[in-house]
């Protein structure tokens, strides 16, 4: 399958375009038996205008076995194509390259596409949040999205 070269400017631009969640009561989703176990519920999104309506899909992801292993992402849904991640907020469950056991924020990326690797293969730490909740609120402040409520999360006292 032949997989589109995304430019910066339009990985820019779908970060940057106005969304809305169509679905922001969606509930949780209980997966038992997946490995590994877990719950999660998806947003229906789109963006644009009403002549070029864009899709994308926000979903959270948390583990049932350990809090600290959650992922929030966002994919563009190009029709006909294969979905494109554009970013993933990841709870400290795990090491990624230098990152160990942090909070990290993979992003899509021109380079990656173009090297075959997944678009969002690189990641950087932060502290801008701890739980999956607070990942969500993250995701819809840096790409736009509007229609759910969002609520950050508290500063660490004990830091």
């Amino acid at each position: 399958m032949n997989i589109k070269l995304y430019t910066k400017a339009e990985l820019d631009a779908f970060q940057s375009m106005p969304k809305r969640i169509a679905n922001p009561r969606v509930h949780w989703l209980e997966k038992p038996k997946g490995r590994p176990a877990h719950r999660q519920r998806n947003f229906q999104v789109s963006g644009g205008d009403d002549e070029e309506e864009v899709r994308f899909l926000i979903y959270q992801r948390q583990s049932l076995e350990d809090e600290q292993d959650f992922s929030c992402g966002i994919a563009y849904l190009p029709r006909g194509a294969p979905p494109l991640t554009l970013a993933r907020y990841n709870g400290p469950s795990h090491e990624h390259g230098d990152i160990a056991y942090r909070q990290h924020i993979h992003r899509a990326s021109e380079a990656a596409i173009a090297a075959g690797r997944k678009a969002e293969a690189d990641a950087t730490e932060t502290d801008r949040f701890e739980t999956v909740a607070g990942a969500l609120a993250c995701l819809t402040e840096d790409f736009n999205v509007s229609g759910v409520d969002v609520r950050h999360d508290e500063p660490r006292l004990d830091l």
